[in-house]
């Protein structure tokens, strides 16, 4: 007779039942995981919705440029557009000045910054200087540098400015302070180019004059040494002269000739002998005047011509140094730079930084990308162990 077997079937102990509790869940968690993910995720959460100070946001748009720039043509656009640039800009000049310590310290001498981003203000990891940074002028200015940015569009040839701060007013003043502190750098660069160039070009014409005066005092020395203002004029009219007494002997020689043949034996003969004697005479003395010895007007003309000459040319050289001048001017007027305003910086009605949710899912994909990395670095080396 086969034994007979007896099966009891009842409700199991709840104590034999397994928890789906969850501290057993927990447990089940790789303590990996709640260090590498939970716990910062759990931590920026902490920071940015219980203790991150809002930030608020001024943002203005200007353009440099000057007086004859043109305006970019469809085509200048889509070569920019592709990368091609469409020329140089002054506008990067205000960008690095914006971003520079002397700009720093010039919005300093309007504005508190110290104050502004201090820990008055905002909360310990966001105020400058850091926490654990020492107070001084490189930690605040690397401090600010994460509130300040400008951008520029290559499209448009429009600039961003954008400044964060912990109060709308701050953010506010502190954009005016360093459109103000551009418009000043622009005003500085005009005033080099314009002063490099009509400085050359006034100190050529003080030059030019001084030739001129050198010139015309040299002419004055030897007008007054000669006594005489013009040697040419004067060689002319002793020219005309010698042909006055040609004329006058030529005359006489055909009156003689003439009464030789009537009256051989006149006594008028000796009288116009002795006045063609006389002529002659005159016309050796201009002659030897004109050209002839040491004191001939010929060598006088010859040292009066370079000095006209000399006056000449410095006057021309004047006027061309007067014309350059004034075109120096023209030329710096037309290239004056500008820094126009487009949207002026408002004050800022609600805050937009930090993204606060946004934060912490980005905190969120960061731990997982490393936690998964991590593991599949883990994983590979334990089956190449087995292997």
């Amino acid at each position: 007779m086969s034994d007979s077997h007896i099966k009891l079937i009842a409700p199991l102990n709840k104590a034999a039942t397994p928890r789906g509790t969850a501290a057993t869940f927990l447990r089940r968690i790789p303590i990996s995981f709640l260090i590498v993910v939970v716990a910062p995720v759990l931590a920026a959460s902490f920071y940015f919705l219980l203790i991150a100070t809002p930030r608020y946001v001024a943002e203005a748009k200007f353009v440099v440029r000057s007086a004859t720039e043109r305006q970019p043509s469809s085509l200048g656009v889509a070569l920019q557009g592709v990368g091609i640039p469409g020329g140089q800009t002054d506008a990067f000049a205000v960008h690095a000045y914006i971003n520079s310590r002397d700009g720093l310290r010039q919005v300093m001498g309007a504005v508190p910054v110290e104050e502004i981003y201090g820990p008055g203000r905002a909360d310990p990891l966001s105020r400058v200087p850091a926490v654990f940074a020492r107070p001084s002028f490189e930690s605040l200015f690397k401090g600010t540098r994460r509130y300040i940015s400008v951008a520029y569009d290559s499209t448009t040839g429009i600039s961003t400015l954008r400044v964060q701060a912990f109060r709308p007013r701050d953010a506010q003043i502190v954009s005016e302070a360093l459109l103000a502190g551009g418009e000043s750098l622009v005003n500085r660069l005009n005033l080099r180019a314009e002063g490099d160039a009509v400085a050359e070009g006034e100190r050529t014409v003080v030059e030019a004059q001084a030739r001129v005066a050198r010139a015309q005092a040299e002419l004055a020395d030897f007008r007054n040494a000669e006594r005489f203002i013009d040697p040419e004029s004067t060689a002319t009219a002793g020219g005309e002269l010698v042909s006055q007494l040609l004329l006058t002997i030529a005359n006489l020689k055909a009156e003689r000739s003439q009464i030789a043949a009537e009256a051989p034996l006149s006594p008028q003969l000796s009288i116009i002998d002795g006045r063609i004697r006389a002529y002659e005479d005159q016309v050796q003395q201009a002659r030897g005047a004109i050209a002839g010895g040491a004191d001939s007007l010929v060598p006088k003309i010859s040292q009066y011509e370079q000095l006209a000459t000399e006056r000449e040319f410095s006057q021309r050289a004047l006027l061309a140094a007067t014309q350059a001048l004034e075109a120096a001017r023209l030329d710096s007027r037309r290239q004056k730079l500008y820094l126009e305003r487009i949207v002026n910086p408002s004050r800022p009605d609600e805050p937009l930084e930090p993204k606060r949710w946004l934060s912490i899912l980005a905190v969120l994909a960061i731990a997982l990308t490393v936690y998964g990395t991590g593991w599949l670095i883990a994983a590979g080396l334990r089956e190449s162990r087995q292997s």
